[in-house]
């Protein structure tokens, strides 16, 4: 199997919910309403750069960014941040008050062969993405997750998943019955646009309803990250979280 060249990175949305923490518990010096979330300051560094030097390291040669809320902005400063040698391309999801599978659908036509799927408000080890590629079966759906339940900082809010022998079985954050956390980590096969498709109502669908469809045909596969350490920052006790996860003081 031949590792993925190539990545998507989704990062349309607004972030409004950790924007908004910026007056509440949470107050980033020199930040203000304006600042976009991929760019919010995690141990002295923007969120986004940690994503980018993680796939850098993993072999991807071409990075595929959705935007969507501000794209101009969003592009105007990403692209000091993209190392030189790296391909890079913006799409624009015009629909980016839907959820996030209507932006991967928007790279449907840029993509030729399986690809690695991830974040742009994730934080990952390089270990897990190395765990993932070594491990990846390109005829299935490959989700990475997280078994360690009881480190999960935020537990109410995550995706849940229920898996058995390896293969998932359902999604969703309200699953009752569930054995791991899915960490926003994909390498995906091209017909994961095809269930999207289906997954759509009212013209609108998210990630996890595409992968519930795949589950139910048991095209999706559990990748378990071991010991290793992840988290998402979507809110300001997130960020904090993070920063002493990653040896930073907080910020203040």
């Amino acid at each position: 199997m031949t590792p993925p060249s190539e990545a998507v990175i989704l990062m349309a949305g607004e972030g409004s919910r950790l924007r908004q923490g910026y007056g509440g518990q949470v107050r980033l010096r020199g930040a203000d309403k304006t600042l976009l979330k991929p760019f919010v300051p995690v141990a002295g560094r923007p969120l986004i750069s940690y994503t980018i030097d993680m796939l850098v390291s993993a072999g991807i040669k071409t990075l595929n960014f959705v935007v969507g809320y501000e794209s101009k902005r969003m592009i105007a400063q990403v692209k000091p941040l993209i190392p030189s040698g790296l391909n890079a391309s913006f799409i624009e999801n015009r629909d980016w008050k839907k959820q996030n599978g209507i932006s991967l659908l928007t790279s449907a036509d840029r993509l030729s062969r399986p690809f690695l799927l991830t974040m742009s408000d994730h934080l990952f080890d390089d270990a897990i993405v190395d765990r993932l590629l070594d491990s990846f079966d390109p005829n299935f759906l490959n989700v990475a997750v997280d078994r360690k339940l009881n480190s999960i900082f935020d537990l109410e809010d995550a995706m849940k998943v229920q898996a058995r022998r390896g293969q998932v079985t359902d999604i969703g954050k309200n699953l009752q019955e569930y054995d791991a956390i899915d960490i926003g980590l994909f390498v995906c096969p091209l017909e994961m646009f095809g269930y999207l498709n289906r997954a759509k109502k009212n013209g609108d669908c998210s990630l996890a309803d595409g992968v519930r469809l795949m589950a139910r045909e048991d095209k999706v596969r559990a990748v378990d990250i071991g010991d290793s350490w992840w988290q998402d920052v979507d809110t300001p006790r997130m960020l904090c979280h993070a920063e002493k996860k990653l040896g930073a003081p907080a910020t203040r």
